[in-house]
């Protein structure tokens, strides 16, 4: 007799794991785009320079990015991912609303540092099980799903930001309160719905040493580098937003736009990576990446800033779930969680130099300057991309 296959393996076609795994982004990634949509023009409203406010975001994402590493690491050497999942996202649900009784920039700066730990704790453990819960073809669909869901969360996030700002007359600090409702449906879905992934038997982690990973991988981290050194805070594209005219309430939406079209385009741009190979998808996203930040620099209406926005979720669909399909690829499966750690460790902590560089040109300078700036980089990152194709086209590199 035929053993039939179980329809609870799948949800939607997806996985179950990778299902839940991304139910838990969305309602994570609801809450803290709910805050993220306001942040930049409420440290504004607390007095916080455009320089100040790159530090902010850069200090907190990139301090908090080395735990991205240890963590990935630490997974590897005990075998498990959830544990670090919920702790991560308990931090997360749990401490963002303490914004709502800030008063001074360093305050937020406190706030927001400790809560990006809980993503440094998280996020290359979570990154670890979704590649383990996929089959390696597959491993782009995966993770484009994954994005898909994270990025739905930041359409509502931004969405409801604006809501309670419309009917209650910019109350920033009301934002934030709200804004622990989804982030515990978060840590509910977590705790309660993920599994570890069944995988054969790893023999324990040994000690980890630089040539267990392949040169293509430090080449590939190499030139991830190189782009997000021109890849700063998104906070910056918010508050020329608001330079161009653009009304406060009315920021969360094109927010949301961005997120919008980056949540459509992922799972195909993902499955797309399956087929022709991610190195290509992540050239044509840094090729855009480039085109639509020199338009940030040079845009001067309202029209403009809507369809630049539109464009850059599109670039953001074509190559953040792509990069770290890619990075799966090149790791060995037994040290998955410490080279994706290493891989979200790079980009978070070149996020610091970006921002800031960005930041004191935004005030040094002009409001064009920095994204010109961010233009440039993409196009060296997309040159040196096309020569690491060429090198290894037909080298697949899979570690599985």
């Amino acid at each position: 007799m035929k053993k039939r296959k179980k329809s609870s393996d799948k949800i939607l076609g997806i996985e179950n794991n990778i299902f839940f795994i991304g139910l838990t982004s969305f309602f994570m990634d609801t809450a803290t785009k709910m805050i993220y949509a306001v942040m930049p023009l409420f440290l504004i409203s607390l007095g916080a320079s455009k320089t100040e406010l790159s530090l902010i975001e850069g200090i907190a994402e990139s301090t908090a990015s080395i735990i991205k590493a240890l963590s990935g690491w630490w997974s590897d050497k005990i075998r498990k991912n959830k544990p670090f999942m919920i702790a991560g996202y308990a931090v997360t649900a749990l401490l963002s609303p303490l914004f709502s009784i800030a008063t001074t920039p360093l305050q937020v700066l406190a706030i927001r540092f400790t809560e990006r730990i809980g993503k440094g704790i998280r996020t290359a453990p979570r990154d670890s099980l979704i590649a383990s819960s996929v089959e390696t073809k597959a491993r782009g669909k995966g993770f484009g799903f994954h994005k898909a869901m994270d990025n739905s969360g930041a359409i509502i996030g931004p969405l409801l930001a604006a809501g309670i700002l419309f009917l209650y007359k910019s109350d920033y600090h009301l934002v934030f309160l709200f804004a622990a409702i989804p982030g515990i449906f978060g840590l509910v879905t977590v705790i309660f719905f993920v599994k570890e992934a069944k995988a054969k038997k790893i023999p324990p982690l040994g000690k980890i040493k630089l040539k267990d990973f392949s040169k293509r991988y430090y080449a590939y981290l190499g030139i991830v580098f190189i782009f997000t050194m021109g890849n700063s805070t998104d906070a910056l594209l918010l508050v020329k937003a608001s330079d161009i005219g653009i009304e406060a309430a009315l920021i969360p939406i094109i927010y949301m736009l961005f997120n919008t079209v980056s949540a459509l385009f992922a799972v195909p741009a993902g499955m797309l990576s399956d087929k022709i190979g991610r190195e290509r998808l992540i050239i044509f996203g840094y090729i855009l990446y480039a085109v639509v930040y020199f338009g940030f620099g040079s845009a001067n209406s309202s029209m403009a800033m809507i369809m630049l926005f539109a464009l850059y979720g599109l670039y953001n669909a074509a190559t953040d779930g792509v990069q770290k399909a890619l990075a799966a690829d090149l790791v060995p499966r037994d040290k998955r969680g410490t080279g994706l750690g290493l891989y979200n460790c790079i980009v978070g902590v070149t996020l610091l130099p970006a921002s800031l560089i960005a930041g004191l040109l935004y005030d040094q300078v002009n409001n064009s300057i920095p994204f010109y700036y961010g233009s440039g980089m993409a196009l060296i990152a997309a040159v040196l991309m096309v020569i690491f194709y060429m090198k290894f086209h037909g080298d697949h590199g899979h570690q599985d």
